[in-house]
């Protein structure tokens, strides 16, 4: 199987996770863990386990010269991106987190024109228009009663926060792939990204009363920390290894079928009108964004 095979099926399993943890957190917010002390269960539990494998991996030492790249990357990745992704959880609903997940890859298009100068064909700009319409229909008209969603536009505005810094998480730590070997990237990025949430995430980590949880919420954890965290992100760093950032990002497509589609099978969430409108413009702007476009034989 060649590294090209390996590295989608890398962003396919990290995606359906993805998709799963939409709903498998759900469930355990904020009833007995809030969603910054579940930042802080992540890092400690991610950083434990990278830092075991790297005993088993390469060694290599960062050069002086990519501690501000590194630090970026820790600050979108792991923080930024995960705080807001999981307090939009708390606030807003399943449905909602796996569609506006989907405008990283319109988001990524965007952030490759400014930074290095991509070419947005006007295929992309319709795209990108139709995806930004989808997701604003969801946070403007989106609104509903639910009594695990208290404020479902705000957590919708930061899930469009969290798609943004998670854009320039791929497309910063593509370059350092170049040099370092994931393992080595990815056990300092979550010390890093630890250090950061700490002074945020250790009050809410305190209040925690593990012996309250029951079977299913324990469950729930180790499926956050070994699947949503230590095997996405190196599943994602995979796929970047060996992919461009724009189509690691397309693989973002499948979370809300995925999503949507166990939300509903396991009752924890139902479609309307409005998410099934903002999904269909959300997919369709994707679609245009980063379908490539067709070449013109010549006569």
């Amino acid at each position: 199987m060649s590294k090209r095979t390996l590295a989608i099926l890398a962003c396919l399993g990290a995606t359906t996770i993805y998709g799963l943890n939409h709903t498998i957190a759900k469930g355990v917010m904020p009833t007995y863990i809030k969603p910054f002390g579940f930042i802080m269960v992540r890092l400690l539990g991610a950083s434990f386990l990278f830092w075991t494998c790297s005993f088993f991996m390469p060694k290599q030492k960062i050069e002086r010269q990519d501690w501000g790249r590194m630090f970026v990357c820790a600050l979108t990745g792991m923080g930024i991106n995960m705080l807001t992704f999981f307090k939009g959880l708390e606030l807003s609903t399943p449905i909602n987190s796996a569609v506006l997940i989907t405008l990283v890859p319109i988001l990524v298009v965007v952030m490759s024109a400014i930074f290095i100068k991509e070419k947005i064909t006007l295929q992309k700009s319709l795209g990108i228009g139709l995806g930004l319409v989808g997701a604003l229909f969801l946070i403007l008209y989106g609104a509903e009663l639910r009594q695990d969603a208290p404020n479902i536009p705000l957590g919708n505005i930061l899930f469009i926060i969290n798609a943004i810094s998670f854009g320039i998480y791929l497309i910063v730590i593509k370059k350092l792939l170049e040099k370092y070997h994931m393992f080595t990237l990815l056990k300092w990025l979550f010390t890093i990204g630890l250090v950061i949430c700490f002074p945020i995430t250790i009050s809410e980590f305190r209040e925690i009363e593990w012996s309250a949880i029951p079977v299913d919420g324990i469950s729930a954890v180790v499926f956050v920390i070994i699947g949503t965290t230590f095997l996405t992100y190196l599943f994602n760093v995979y796929g970047l290894s060996q992919l461009k950032a724009s189509t690691v990002s397309a693989f973002s497509y499948a979370q809300p079928l995925i999503g949507i589609l166990f939300a509903v099978v396991t009752g924890k969430d139902d479609l309307s009108t409005v998410k099934v409108a903002g999904t269909a413009l959300v997919i369709l702007g994707l679609y245009l964004a980063t379908k490539k476009p067709k070449i013109k034989s010549q006569v």
